[in-house]
């Protein structure tokens, strides 16, 4: 799957952990919206994860524009990131609202 087909597109996330949740494993909350993309299979054969950022309160689904992925270089599930349309984040600014999870793994931003 080529998750770069996404860049530029809305989609429509389902979140399974909402901002606040807690991770049913490792017990830490969800400092944000993270859920996945309904019927896309992602290379780890499950729905494809996305995280919701620039939302401040916990959601049940968001319809929001794929503004950057990131393509974990060490692991076959790529996460897109999605935002509302007149919203943006650089880089770094992605790179801390996702650390919580993402700091496990090595990765690149796609734009």
């Amino acid at each position: 799957m080529n998750t770069k087909e996404f860049l530029g597109k809305e989609v429509k996330v389902t979140m399974d952990r909402p901002l606040g949740a807690e991770h049913p494993e490792y017990g830490y909350k969800y400092p944000v919206n993270y859920g996945y993309i309904k019927g896309v299979i992602s290379g780890d054969g499950e729905d494809l994860d996305a995280y919701v950022l620039g939302e401040n309160k916990p959601l049940k689904t968001f319809s929001g524009v794929v503004k950057a992925i990131i393509h974990r270089t060490n692991d076959d599930d790529d996460k897109l990131v999605v935002m509302a349309k007149e919203k943006s984040m650089t880089d770094e600014e992605i790179r801390e609202a996702t650390n919580f999870q993402e700091q496990y793994f090595e990765s690149e931003i796609w734009r």
